[in-house]
């Protein structure tokens, strides 16, 4: 049966508004890919130190970091390697992507991301296949809550909705998880990087407000707890 141009039009026109579906990496090539992130890491930086927290078996999860850096990912895959790829307590990983980004990076499909559109009409789905994933366990989702990529200094975490469309349509049990990843010199010519990860609890027992509050928080302590803080004292008028 021939094709018309109107049917292929249509298509493309349906096309634009579907999310675009990753495939995950299976535990052969996640664990292969881990480790050459891991190598990669290991010469770029001085030290990497995690201060880590429970992570609860058969579970899914929702790993939400701060947005600073084009490392952002890289950063992410070896948090997962040493903390939740332990005991096969996950099993696939996914991350939501821009759209553009996706188009114009290919490969991001065949590491388990997918796409999202601000403000276009597939942006529903995208939080509802976000939240598909979520339901099953073994499943851990890379998700930056801020949308925009800014300082890893900043006081306070700036949180756009999407988490709030997300979580509550997550059906079992969901662990959530903050990781402020934080970076500094000091004496050194490469940079040092700390993972400081927060349990926020399980998606049941969600309130945006709370966590929002307990992030803001756990920020700003792990800021003077890792780095030689210096108390800020503003000149008097």
């Amino acid at each position: 049966m021939a094709i018309t141009h109107g049917q292929l039009q249509s298509w493309s026109y349906y096309s634009f508004f579907m999310i675009i579906k990753g495939r995950p990496l299976n535990s052969f090539f996640l664990k292969l890919a881990t480790s050459l992130i891991t190598f990669f890491l290991r010469r770029k930086f001085n030290k990497l130190i995690i201060k880590d927290v429970e992570i609860k078996p058969d579970h899914s999860y929702l790993l939400m970091c701060n947005h600073f850096s084009f490392l952002d990912g890289f950063l992410a895959f070896y948090l997962c390697r040493k903390v939740f790829f332990q005991d096969n307590k996950m099993k696939r990983l996914h991350i939501m992507s821009l759209r553009k980004q996706m188009e114009n990076n290919k490969w991001l499909k065949y590491c388990g991301a997918f796409s999202i559109d601000p403000r276009k009409r597939s942006m529903k789905e995208s939080f509802e296949y976000a939240a598909e994933l979520l339901s099953q366990p073994g499943n851990l989702l890379l998700f930056y809550p801020q949308g925009n990529l800014e300082s890893s200094h900043i006081r306070e975490i700036h949180f756009e909705d999407g988490i709030n469309q997300i979580i509550p349509q997550i059906k079992g049990k969901c662990q959530l998880i903050w990781s402020s990843n934080l970076i500094e010199y000091f004496e050194s010519v490469k940079p040092s990087m700390y993972f400081n990860m927060l349990d926020c609890g399980m998606a049941k027992d969600y309130d945006f407000q709370s966590i929002k509050g307990r992030i803001n928080s756990h920020h700003r302590q792990a800021i003077e707890q890792h780095f030689r803080f210096t108390k800020e004292h503003l000149p008097s008028a």
